[in-house]
């Protein structure tokens, strides 16, 4: 800016208008529109800045809120104070460009293409999961009105008071030594200590510390635990209909993902082939909900000796449980440490939390320290810190019983709404978790279905994508509940039905 407005002048208005969208206080909004003008060069180093009367007339603001501004960016080195000069951009503020931006060259125009060809990246990737089907959900999803999909907090559900006394704590100064230094291979102790004695527990589970190790959420610990032990002919027993976020992450490292079947009790254990691991999803089987029997637990860590493979058991939703005991864990009928078990301490609270934990013998946790240390080095110190205090609290437990009690209203809703209007379709309600495994007539396809679906504002999840050899039509599809308000769920399965009907008129 070679010449800057007068002190009364309109234009300061224009130049620091704020930005409504950013749902930040008024205080935080006005600092990031200042430090955006200075670091974009709008303002160069040296120039001054209107009174912090000047610009609170300007926008409209207290003169409280701009000078508190103005001070917090003196302290922050963005402004320097002038004595009886006023307030102005500290040298140094905006990092310096190297070389002459007019110089730069476009490597796509006629000029760049002369000094070189561009690369090819799609001949370098050697492991891509682009082409591979997933659960996926349509952009600007959360506004469609009938979301039956996984991927959000529930804002009526989060404990936002309880969780935002957590991070205050964690950032007092007392406890800054607790989570500030760099802990290298190594966690947060007291969240290792919260897993060991407070969750592990409760599924029969009893560890030593050196046999945790936290992960960025679940899917980090499958990619650890591929990365560790498969090579590209590791036999991997899978779920058929199984996780496809798994399959795909073991795809990247071995081509033999073998299809096992699973039925009421969940996985089919008398019908395992040779392996080397098995992976499995106990309490509710993914995507069918079914719970694997206490039976075919015990025969699997039976067949997992004689066979000598391991077992890989994500526990997912096993704290989501509406009514009588929990099975208990593979994990906890383990007596040979062939079983490497994942937890989850976010699917409760937010998928984006990113909180993970493996069990497993101290050998193998020692290896994936070193492992995850070349990748992220560890997962965030201050969420560790942040959520042991969550769960010493008590809040972890009571929140779960809150989610439960809705879940199971939700579930309800369903099961009845789907009766009523949709009776064609068959399901089986489940005991716990979030999400309802629905079979449609058989000339029904559940990815068509989803296409159709959302044109009247329903988002479903289509049975195909958990499949690796779905039949085809594949008449299934998942329901997920974990989106969606209770009131809003009769509603969705009537507009589920329109679709259901536009699609049987159509094949007469």
């Amino acid at each position: 800016m070679s010449a800057l407005p007068p002190a009364s002048s309109p234009l300061w208005a224009q130049l620091f208008m704020l930005d409504d969208n950013t749902r930040l206080p008024l205080q935080a909004r006005l600092r990031l529109k200042v430090v955006q003008v200075i670091l974009d060069g709008r303002l160069a180093p040296g120039a001054a800045l209107p009174s912090s009367r000047d610009l609170a007339q300007a926008l409209g603001l207290s003169r409280n809120t701009v000078t508190a501004v103005y001070q917090q960016l003196v302290d922050e080195a963005y402004l320097e104070a002038r004595p009886r000069s006023g307030v102005f951009v500290r040298q140094g503020a905006r990092p310096a460009t190297i070389g002459d931006p007019a110089r730069i060259v476009d490597p796509f125009s006629r000029e760049g293409a002369a000094s070189g060809t561009p690369t090819q990246w799609h001949t370098r990737v050697l492991r891509s999961l682009t082409d591979q089907p997933t659960l996926s959900k349509p952009d600007r999803w959360r506004e469609v009105p009938y979301p039956f999909v996984y991927g959000t907090h529930d804002a009526q559900l989060f404990p936002t008071e309880d969780f935002r006394e957590c991070c205050v704590r964690s950032l007092a100064r007392s406890q800054l030594p607790h989570w500030t230094p760099d802990f290298e291979t190594d966690d947060v102790p007291d969240l290792i200590e919260q897993i060991r004695t407070r969750l592990l527990p409760k599924r029969g589970v009893f560890a030593r510390p050196e046999e945790i190790l936290v992960t960025v959420g679940a899917q980090h610990a499958c990619y650890l635990i591929a990365e560790a032990l498969f090579d590209r002919h590791t036999r991997v027993g899978f779920e058929e209909p199984g996780y496809p976020h798994a399959r795909n992450t073991f795809s990247l490292r071995t081509s033999q993902i073998i299809g096992v079947p699973v039925d009421e009790q969940g996985l089919v254990v008398e019908s395992l082939p040779a392996l080397d691991y098995v992976f499995v999803t106990p309490s509710h089987q993914s995507p069918t909900t079914h719970t694997l029997s206490l039976e075919r637990r015990q025969w699997l860590l039976r067949k997992a000796a004689l066979q000598d493979f391991v077992v890989i058991e994500d526990d997912y939703e096993a704290e989501n449980l509406y009514a009588g005991e929990p099975t208990p864990a593979l994990k906890s009928l383990d007596k040979t440490g062939r079983v490497i078990y994942i937890g989850s301490l976010s699917k409760s609270l937010s998928p984006a939390m990113r909180l993970g934990f493996i069990v497993a013998q101290k050998e193998l946790v020692s290896e994936l320290r070193v492992l995850r240390h070349a990748m992220v080095r560890h997962p965030s110190a201050f969420l560790q810190h942040a959520y042991a205090l969550f769960l010493s609290l008590g809040h972890h437990d009571s929140h779960a019983r809150r989610v439960n009690q809705v879940l199971a209203q939700r579930m309800d809703a369903a099961m009845k709404a789907l009766a009523e209007h949709i009776p064609e379709f068959e399901c089986t309600p489940a005991q716990g978790g979030a999400s309802l495994w629905v079979k449609t007539p058989d000339w029904l396809d559940g990815g068509e279905l989803a296409v159709r679906a959302r044109e009247h504002g329903v988002l479903i999840e289509p049975g195909d994508v958990f499949f690796a050899q779905p039949p085809r039509p594949c008449p299934y599809f998942r329901l997920r509940l974990s989106s969606i308000d209770v009131g809003q769920i009769e509603a969705g399965v009537r507009a589920l039905r329109e679709a259901v009907r536009g699609m049987g008129r159509e094949r007469g």
